[in-house]
């Protein structure tokens, strides 16, 4: 549970994160693919994130890009996954505060150590392996998301994907990874001090006990 909440989280936050787009805008030099400007560009991509981020929106028009059949059905299945992703985020996140008020509860935090070193060492492994070789990781996710090849789009009829170039994706998914990564960590920072708090307050009450049953056999011999 608390797994799909953070990467929820984190799926949640890069795909709303438009400064990333932006700064990607000018870094892979992504108006040299298209003849409008860089506001024009942002104004289409706020259209298409309106369209896959909010449900009452239905249709998908953006005014510099036209979409053929094939490319409208792919950004329905993405509008789709979106809302399956908002969707766990509320139930994990509900499930995680449950979650740790039952680790609270029964001292736990020895196993949720663990939880986040392995969490850590998994998602770092991710990263490491988006870096080395996001095309097949790429290739991969489209494989196990989507049945068909609809999001293989062609720039005549689907101009829009000369605006989204792979090395986004590939920025988008680092980012993703790397919230996760944090998230984890501060998890593990958080978690460690608590139970160190945890050790020193159990060690306290046992001086204390011991200070008193000395007192007590000290008062029953005078």
């Amino acid at each position: 549970m608390l797994s799909l909440f953070i990467m929820s989280v984190s799926i949640a936050f890069t795909i709303n994160f438009t400064p990333l787009y932006m700064f990607d805008i000018d870094y892979l030099n992504i108006t040299d693919y298209v003849n409008i400007s860089k506001e024009q560009i942002i104004l289409n991509y706020r259209i298409l994130l309106d369209y896959l981020n909010i449900p009452w929106i239905t249709d998908l028009a953006m005014p510099d890009f036209p979409s053929s059949e094939r490319g409208l059905f792919h950004f329905y299945e993405v509008k789709r996954l979106f809302m399956f992703n908002y969707l766990i985020l509320a139930a994990a996140g509900s499930g995680t505060y449950f979650f740790m008020r039952y680790i609270k509860s029964r001292n736990l935090y020895k196993s949720l150590l663990i939880y986040f070193k392995n969490g850590i060492f998994l998602s770092l492994t991710v990263i490491v392996g988006i870096l080395i070789s996001f095309d097949s990781l790429f290739l991969l996710f489209h494989q196990s998301f989507f049945n068909n090849d609809a999001w293989l789009f062609n720039p005549t009829t689907d101009p829009i994907i000369l605006v989204l170039p792979a090395e986004f994706f590939m920025h988008s998914f680092l980012l993703a990874f790397g919230l996760v990564e944090i998230l984890l960590i501060t998890g593990y920072v958080l978690t460690k001090r608590k139970t160190r708090d945890i050790s020193l307050l159990s060690k306290k009450k046992e001086l204390g006990k011991q200070v008193g049953f000395e007192k007590e056999i000290s008062t029953k011999i005078n």
